[in-house]
């Protein structure tokens, strides 16, 4: 029996769990010891990921032939577009003024990932792209609810500087049953995932590189 949407989200799910390690640069930032202008280059680094990551989505929901994956990737692009005017007063506590943000030069390892999500919306199936952004969604809203609360412990960070992180750090159960919809209508429809796992394996490496160098940014190379 084939798998259910749900089904072959989960199985994606272990099958790539662990496969490129550990994000290094959470536990440096819980234990405060990343200097602060590291999280003003994270701030100007998703400057850039944001509106990228946004017209991808866009992209997505134009070229989704069902409307559940029309309404999921539209939901996407709301929620970029609801993130982006919470980034600037990340970057001001972090010593990054508007102009010191347009000035930064984004890094390789940091913007392959939204690189990747723009190729997506270029050349993968909409329902195989919902696949692999719903197994992005746990790991990366964990990622930013760890660091809400160690920037406010730790860096003295106000509401406002850490409302970017608390905005994707909130479950949204709803996105995740309009992606499910949207990878099911994909399964009904009888389009191929046999690719999947790979675009998923890709995304995830990606994912990590972006917080990782951060972490050698921070002065921490991998060991």
């Amino acid at each position: 029996m084939a798998d259910s949407a749900r089904e072959l989200l989960d199985r994606i799910r272990r099958e790539v769990a662990g496969e490129h390690g550990e994000n290094r640069f959470l536990p440096l930032v819980a234990a405060g010891r990343v200097p602060v202008g590291v999280i003003g280059a994270l701030a100007a680094e998703e400057s850039r990921i944001v509106p990228g990551d946004w017209r991808a989505f866009l992209t997505l929901a134009a070229r989704a032939e069902d409307p559940a994956g029309r309404a999921f990737f539209s939901g996407l692009a709301q929620g970029e577009s609801l993130a982006l005017p919470l980034l600037p007063p990340l970057a001001a506590a972090a010593g990054l003024d508007e102009h010191a943000v347009r000035a930064y030069r984004p890094r390789p390892g940091c913007q392959a990932y939204a690189a990747y999500v723009g190729w997506l919306a270029l050349n993968a199936r909409p329902e195989v792209a919902a696949l692999a952004m719903l197994t992005n969604f746990a790991e990366f809203g964990a990622y930013c609810g760890s660091l809400a609360g160690a920037l406010r412990e730790h860096y003295g960070f106000a509401d406002d500087a850490v409302a970017f992180f608390e905005f994707f750090g909130s479950p949204v159960p709803e996105l995740e049953e309009q992606g499910l919809a949207a990878v099911q209508a994909g399964l009904d429809a009888g389009v191929s995932f046999d690719g999947a796992v790979e675009i998923v394996r890709l995304l995830q490496g990606f994912e990590l590189l972006f917080w990782n160098t951060l972490a050698e940014l921070a002065g921490h190379p991998a060991g």
